[in-house]
């Protein structure tokens, strides 16, 4: 197990290699995100209007749960896709552009959309059981089956972007390539997400501390501290997004042809896929 976090650990640190040498690949969750926000304010205006869960998770809740959830999950999967897709132009020793990434994604644009179409009907069906009140176990059960989900589908969009199959079978084989990654998918993902959990929460005390300090001195003072520290904030999510995409890339690279990139040189991959 320590020779799996290792491991895990040495491909994070190439991942963010590979994502410092070309930054542009940042902008792919920057445009990820302000999308996302548009198809949110979208949704949220009329369903409040409606009071559509003023009475719990019904009918009609679930009717506009699937659509903004098939909406928010096209937009992330597509620009997903189109870092995906960058990223392993840039694994090739090629200088991938936006365009390059986005023209990757919309040639694949059905398969992207069949798959958000099943996210969100499992999207809809774990919501529901994590909004079961009063039945711990339930949603307990909820919470286990939604990180499994993440771990089973983390390869899907490599291989969509890769291989000319349906969203089934893009599925199916993320799960078959879990088999032999599953270590290095658990410990990637969860590094990746505690280690920047524990920076930005660090980075949100840090701001609140000293821009209470500033408000001592100055009103704007503290507006402009308070700025910055959520531009911080912001921007550290955007990295994780990024070495997250570049991350699934470098994995489901390795894992099918066995050709590690120049970035990954050294790390002795040969032994990080063996069948167990």
């Amino acid at each position: 197990m320590f020779e799996k976090f290792s491991r895990s650990w040495a491909l994070v640190k190439a991942s963010a290699a590979v994502l410092r040498s070309d930054k542009e690949l940042m902008l792919f969750p920057v445009i990820s995100g302000a999308a996302t926000l548009v198809v949110l304010a979208t949704f949220l205006i009329p369903m409040s209007l409606l009071g559509v869960f003023a009475e719990g998770f019904g009918a009609g809740s679930v009717v506009f749960g699937f659509l903004f959830y098939f909406c928010q999950y096209s937009v992330m999967i597509f620009c997903n896709s189109a870092l995906v897709a960058a990223a392993m132009i840039r694994l090739d020793g090629g200088d991938p552009t936006l365009s390059d990434g986005f023209d990757a994604a919309k040639r694949r644009l059905p398969a992207i959309l069949g798959y958000a179409a099943i996210a969100a009907t499992v999207g809809v069906l774990l919501q529901s059981l994590k909004n079961r009140d009063g039945n711990f176990i339930v949603r307990l059960i909820g919470s286990g089956l939604g990180a499994a989900w993440t771990l089973a589908t983390f390869l899907v969009v490599p291989v969509l972007v890769s291989r000319d199959v349906g969203p089934i079978d893009a599925l199916k084989q993320s799960m078959s390539l879990l088999k032999r990654t599953w270590g290095e998918n658990a410990i990637g993902n969860i590094g990746i997400g505690a280690a920047f959990g524990l920076i930005t929460f660090g980075t949100v005390l840090l701001g609140i501390a000293l821009t209470v300090l500033a408000l001592q001195a100055w009103l704007g003072l503290a507006i402009l501290v308070g700025g910055l520290f959520l531009v911080a904030v912001l921007l550290l999510g955007v990295f994780q997004a990024a070495l997250s995409g570049v991350y699934s890339a470098v994995l489901y690279r390795y894992a099918v042809s066995h050709d590690a990139p120049e970035a990954f040189r050294g790390l002795q991959l040969e032994h990080a896929f063996d069948k167990r």
